[in-house]
């Protein structure tokens, strides 16, 4: 249609380019398309022309000025699109003119097309050069935002690299990390997937095949792909397709049985209705252009009259595909022919569908973009009327440069570009339902908002149907996710996504799903079973509770006891003989030092405190030491009894009760000293043991210095053995009278235990430790008791025909 001002449209009508065989011996036919027509296309140019002619009876756009166009065919081939693309450079003149005076009757002011990225790259390429805008509707490859290289191209759809963001996005929100990918090999496919690798990787998306194709490869070639689909362990598949060729992919899957696979589709193929009749992709979702409403579009589409018809050659070649019959007298022989009854609007066909009508806004918005900028350039507004001249001669430049600063709304959609020539980024979430009758339904569950902060650009508002109708979100994973308490290990010669999950080693954990790393508890916490989480360790120590330590303690407990009931016996028969001849004295002060020493053992039972650590030792130490030196007393006396009654012997009075008692209190004065010096330099206090059990605490008393502990324990053994030495020399001394047998195999039995405890000491383990030294106290106290007292309490309360004076000087 002619007009004052030349807009062009190029678009994918039919699907294939002819192919002309030259024989170089006549002139080449012109290239022409060949091929059934995509009606979805036809809808599309069709829909340039509506918004045209709405906008030559528009009084705000553009008023008095008459918009024309040149509306081509490219077939979505690249020479035919560059053919077409200098025809609308330079116009239809088939004159060649050698100056400056070209034809300007051809020249458009802009181009709307191509619905492919691959021709689109190679009509920007050419018309750049002449500064003429393009504003495609359907090129999405990212490539195409590069201004260097395609300074005069817009776009009303948004750029790929937006919906391989958010198709990445969307892959990571359903816990997909192991997927296939196909695409078009072309600029649309290649760079479209090469942005949703970026994205995806970003995401820790791994991709387990990337394949390409196109529909004009070979068979062979389309049945490679659709076998590595068939073997792939990834149940998604994502396809970054161009229609057609999507449309041949599915045809070669549908042709033998394959298992089911979830599809993730870009907007080229996932929101075409043609697409729908595929079974195998039920389920299918992706992001498509949001849906729209063009009031008037579908009466302009079906106001197709015969005569309309028969005046263009493309609208007859689809009135007879739909139809099937032939317009005018050219039937051949057998074909019927159209009798003019024929009715549009009872067809069901891509073109006369606008129920969901996406793309071709898209075209609506593009000739809108572009009468915008010619209306800035050439009209202004006057008193408050909008007036513009005709006339004027433009160039595509100055169309160029407002193109690039259009800001308006239609039909309550925003149209604007950016730097880049590119839209804001929004889409719509599309799944594809299948009904109870078996069809195939796009249903929008949601939408993605390019302009919207971070993190709340995509948005799910319905329930989604996977593949095979399954209301479950399908699993696609290499590995399962290592739970808490195991670590990732990656597979060798595997993609991240491919690991083994190794439990933590012991002391460590992961608290996290897939944790790269587990890490070491605190020093005093320990791992759960489930190594997931660190608890505080188990802190032992001899307790009241546990069965050892009742035991020991009921064994403290009873010494004490024998050592007062021993010294109650003693005390109600102290004018006895057997009582007075073994010094009572120190009779009882033995028997208070014995109860003493069993008492002290209880110091040791339970949680060791800063006063416990220091009492327990210090009361073993003194205790003792008192004890010994009871025993060493009683072992002088008897030595220096018998001394005594020799003749003209006075020792006695050398070694009186005063002598004995200044003799227990210097000795035990000593020890007191030690322990003071002990104490004061670097006592024994509580410590948390971790060294000995990974997994428990030990509470010990730590000794602070060694040397005080050994020189305490080693003073008592130095008493103890010349303790034992003197009671050696007393031991055949007169039996009746001489307790120094007794005390001899008391010492014997002391020594004993307390060099046994050493090593036992040093080599016992955690608690076993303290239990080892209470055992030692006990034994050598009840070795002391017993061996020095039973016989006496015996011959007391038994053999009271032996407590005489004359059985003790053994007179009878």
């Amino acid at each position: 249609m002619d007009g004052d001002y030349i807009v062009g449209g190029v678009f994918s009508i039919h699907n294939y380019l002819y192919t002309v065989e030259h024989n170089f011996t006549t002139m080449p036919e012109p290239p022409r398309c060949t091929g059934s027509i995509d009606s979805r296309e036809l809808r599309f140019s069709r829909a340039m022309v509506f918004a045209i002619e709405e906008i030559n009876q528009s009084t705000e756009l553009l008023p008095g000025i008459k918009l024309g166009y040149q509306i081509h065919d490219s077939c979505a081939s690249v020479p035919l699109a560059m053919h077409v693309t200098f025809q609308l450079s330079n116009g239809l003149d088939p004159v060649f003119y050698a100056n400056n005076n070209c034809s300007q009757s051809g020249m458009v002011m802009a181009i709307v097309g191509e619905s492919g990225s691959t021709p689109s790259i190679s009509m920007s390429r050419i018309i750049g050069s002449f500064n003429i805008p393009q504003v495609s509707h359907f090129s999405t490859c990212a490539c195409l935002s590069d201004k260097q290289q395609y300074p005069s191209f817009f776009r009303t759809i948004p750029s790929d690299q937006f919906q391989s963001d958010a198709l990445a996005k969307l892959i990571k929100h359903f816990g997909w990390t192991w997927i296939g990918a196909v695409r078009s090999d072309s600029d649309y496919g290649n760079n479209g997937m090469a942005s949703f690798l970026d994205a995806a990787q970003k995401e820790g998306i791994c991709v387990e095949y990337s394949e390409s194709f196109h529909r004009t490869h070979t068979r062979s070639r389309i049945q490679r792909v659709a076998d590595v689909i068939r073997r792939s362990t990834a149940v998604v598949v994502l396809a970054f397709v161009a229609s057609g060729d999507m449309k041949i992919l599915l045809k070669e899957l549908s042709r033998k049985p394959s298992p089911a696979r979830q599809w993730i589709g870009s907007e080229a193929w996932v929101t075409n209705p043609d697409m729908l009749s595929f079974s195998i992709c039920a389920g299918a979702i992706g992001f498509g252009i949001q849906q729209s409403v063009i009031p008037g579009l579908r009466e302009f589409l079906l106001d197709l009259s015969p005569p309309k018809v028969a005046a263009s050659p493309l609208l007859t070649e689809f009135w007879e595909d739909v139809f099937k019959c032939r317009l005018g007298k050219g039937a051949a022989k057998g074909e019927s022919v159209c009798n003019g009854t024929e009715n549009i609007e009872m067809i069901q066909d891509l073109y006369t569908d606008t129920s969901q009508l996406r793309i071709t806004n898209m075209v609506y918005k593009a000739v809108y973009a572009i009468a915008h900028a010619i209306h800035n350039v050439l009209c202004q507004d006057r008193n408050a009327k909008t007036q513009c001249d005709k006339f004027t001669r433009i160039e595509s430049k100055q169309v160029l440069s407002q193109l690039k600063k259009v800001n308006f709304s239609k039909n309550g959609y925003d149209v604007s570009f950016d730097a880049n020539g590119d839209p804001v980024a929004r889409y719509e979430l599309v799944n594809w339902h299948k009904s109870k009758s078996g069809s195939i339904q796009m249903v929008p569950v949601g939408h993605y908002d390019g302009s919207l902060p971070e993190g709340q650009e995509f948005l799910i508002n319905r329930n989604l149907t996977w593949v095979d109708g399954d209301t479950q979100v399908p699993v696609s994973v290499c590995s399962n996710s290592c739970p808490p308490g195991t670590r990732k290990v990656l597979q060798k010669g595997k993609p991240i996504c491919c690991y083994d999950c190794i439990p933590c080693p012991e002391g460590e954990i992961s608290n996290d799903t897939d944790s790269p790393d587990c890490f070491p508890c605190p020093e005093e916490l320990w791992p759960n079973a489930q190594r997931d989480a660190c608890f505080p360790k188990l802190i032992e120590f001899l307790s009241f509770d546990e069965v050892l330590g009742i035991i020991l303690a009921a064994f403290s407990v009873g010494g004490a006891c024998l050592a007062i009931i021993t010294a109650a016996i003693f005390f109600r028969h102290r004018a006895s003989p057997i009582v007075r001849a073994n010094n009572s004295e120190l009779s009882f002060l033995l028997l208070f030092s014995l109860t003493l020493c069993f008492l002290c053992s209880l110091t040791f039972i339970g949680t060791p405190s800063d006063w416990s650590c220091m009492l327990r030792h210090t009361a073993f130490g003194i205790t003792f030491v008192l004890c010994i030196s009871c025993v060493l007393g009683k072992t002088i006396v008897v030595l220096l009894a018998f001394k005594a009654t020799l003749p003209g012997s006075n020792v006695m009075k050398w070694f009186g009760p005063l002598q004995q008692r200044m003799t227990v209190v210097s000795f035990t004065f000593i020890q007191v000293l030690i322990c003071a010096i002990w104490l004061g330099l670097s006592p024994p206090f509580p410590m948390k043991n971790l060294s000995i059990y990974k997994e428990r605490i030990i509470l010990e008393c730590a000794l602070g210095s060694a040397i005080g502990f050994w020189v305490v324990l080693g003073y008592i053994g130095l008493l103890a053995v010349f303790c034992f030495v003197l009671a050696v020399l007393a031991r055949k001394l007169p039996d009746n009278f001489n307790e120094a047998k007794l005390i001899t195999f008391s010492m014997l039995i002391f020594c004993a235990v307390w060099i046994t405890f050493i090593p036992a000491y040093v080599s016992s383990p955690e608690k076993f430790t303290v239990a080892v030294e209470i055992f030692a106290i006990l034994a050598s106290s009840f070795g002391l008791i017993v061996c020095i007292f039973a016989p006496k309490c015996f011959i007391i309360l038994f053999k009271p025909e032996k407590n005489t004076k004359k059985h003790l000087m053994n007179k009878n």
